[in-house]
């Protein structure tokens, strides 16, 4: 069935402002930012029939928008690791990380230095190791970010060479 030029043009205009708030929300965690940024080159793809981004590019697509959630995740904990943390550290950073997505970008930015932080003292009373942990997993959290992001700026320029190319 074809598609009308006001449903195809809808459909572009859905993409772009679909992968513009994913990107967005890489950065912003009150926004499912993978989601809604594969949800755009889906549609983008969509919008033209498939005829130039077809299953396979899609498939590298969804992988790689999962992948920012391992780097989410990892980034944190590897940057507390990183700063000699204890494993109790790590695993306190990555259960702040998943309860500070609950607080905005504020939990965000601290959940994962005060998960860090009881981890380590839950393990020995040194405050200075604790926050040694808890920098680690806030350096951990801003590197991943920047992960995140170059994974989103792939993403697009994938999803571009297939379009144009």
């Amino acid at each position: 069935m074809e598609m009308t030029l006001a449903a195809q043009i809808a459909m572009w205009v859905l993409a772009v402002l679909l992968t513009l708030v994913g990107v967005s929300g890489l950065v912003f965690p009150a926004l499912p930012g993978a989601p809604l940024l594969f949800a755009g080159l889906f549609m983008a793809a969509w919008a033209d029939g498939f005829a130039h981004v077809g299953t396979g590019a899609l498939i590298l697509l969804g992988v790689m928008a999962l992948m920012t959630y391992v780097v989410d995740f990892a980034a944190s904990a590897l940057g507390a690791k990183k700063f000699g943390a204890s494993r109790r550290a790590v695993i306190g950073a990555v259960i702040g990380a998943v309860v500070g997505l609950f607080f905005g970008l504020v939990g965000v930015i601290i959940g994962p230095f005060i998960g860090a932080v009881i981890g380590e003292l839950s393990l020995r009373l040194d405050f200075e190791a604790a926050s040694r942990a808890g920098i680690g997993a806030t350096i951990g959290l801003a590197l991943g970010a920047a992960a995140k992001l170059a994974l989103a700026f792939a993403m697009l320029g994938i999803f571009l060479i297939f379009r144009f190319f």
